[in-house]
């Protein structure tokens, strides 16, 4: 038997139970992990209360990091006792064993703990997208960049400092600033006392940036619009703080701006692809420009307050579950 989490009903965090659930042996193409670290997401609080609809009841969690057990017939390229992670897949991560599919399994390298590659598997490979892919940085640019000391963003302040992208991050306290800051972001606007386009004019000498990664949202939209150059680019990565909705005779007014939502699904296969994404975020963390660590661990029971703690925004960094 296997403790896992699932809910069957959308609402609040109390929704989330733990539950004994069988685990069988992998069929074609499948394998079994024993996770040893699971990665708490905002996405799962999306799933969690509906706003991406699941099939009920349902486990949730798409993203962890443990020890294959078993495979199963065809599998080729992933072994009995290989350290994986993982970020796509049927939800189910937050559980102690899971079946799935083999092919959504990335090998961990040596040189990385499980407990760094917890922080890494969706909020690493999603800066890996952002940065590469999205909107792909050559270096030398001037980039906002919201929720700047958030999981994905301060991964993603070490990686700008690496390409050495000039990052603006919008956070929400001073101490959220300090971290920020230490983590390579160059310049930081703390949204309870500043105003964000002021300050990004005022540090691009009234030019603006050619591109702003927003996963706020709702909250943030119109100061977003107001930070960019003529043509620039609105990447809307995240809803924290409810939907966007823009009308397009906007985009026009404010200097014929490009948006995009992208979806790490549509970026992330075919799985050669994958795993290349996965190369180039280990080799930043292999050759330490990138370091990462959670920032707070709950007991995989205790998953409802760690949902709470997330949505109340009393969490730096990345939040893990301990099975």
């Amino acid at each position: 038997m296997n403790q896992a989490i699932r809910f069957h009903e959308t609402g609040g965090a109390d929704v989330l139970k733990l539950e004994h659930v069988e685990v069988g042996e992998p069929g074609p193409g499948q394998a079994r992990v024993r996770h040893s670290l699971i990665a708490v997401n905002f996405i799962d609080i999306y799933f969690r209360t509906g706003r991406y609809p699941l099939a009920l009841p349902n486990g949730l969690g798409s993203d962890a990091v443990g020890v294959v057990e078993a495979v199963g017939p065809g599998v080729t390229d992933i072994r009995v006792g290989d350290r994986v992670g993982y970020l796509i897949g049927p939800q189910g991560a937050y559980s102690q064993v899971r079946v799935m599919p083999a092919d959504v399994l990335i090998p961990l390298p040596d040189g990385i703990s499980d407990r760094t590659a917890a922080t890494l598997m969706m909020k690493g490979m999603t800066a890996q997208y952002l940065f590469r892919q999205v909107y792909p940085l050559n270096g030398g640019e001037t980039i906002l960049y919201h929720a700047a000391a958030g999981g994905v963003g301060l991964i993603a302040c070490q990686w700008a400092r690496a390409m050495g992208v000039t990052m603006i991050g919008t956070v929400s306290t001073d101490e959220k600033a300090a971290m920020a800051k230490a983590n390579g972001c160059t310049h930081t606007i703390v949204t309870s006392r500043e105003n964000i386009s002021q300050r990004v004019r005022e540090i691009t000498d009234g030019k603006g940036v050619p591109v702003v990664y927003d996963s706020v949202g709702k909250d943030t939209l119109e100061a977003s619009l107001d930070c960019l150059q003529p043509r620039g680019t609105l990447v809307s990565n995240g809803t924290s703080s409810g939907a966007v909705v823009i009308d397009t005779q906007k985009l026009a007014a404010k200097g014929s701006i490009w948006v995009t939502r992208p979806a790490m699904v549509h970026y992330i296969h075919p799985r050669p692809h994958m795993l290349s994404m996965a190369d180039e975020l280990f080799g930043h963390v292999l050759a330490g420009r990138i370091v990462s660590e959670p920032q707070q661990s709950f007991a995989l029971a205790d998953a409802a307050e760690a949902h709470r703690a997330l949505e109340g925004r009393r969490t730096t960094g990345a939040t893990v579950l301990v099975p």
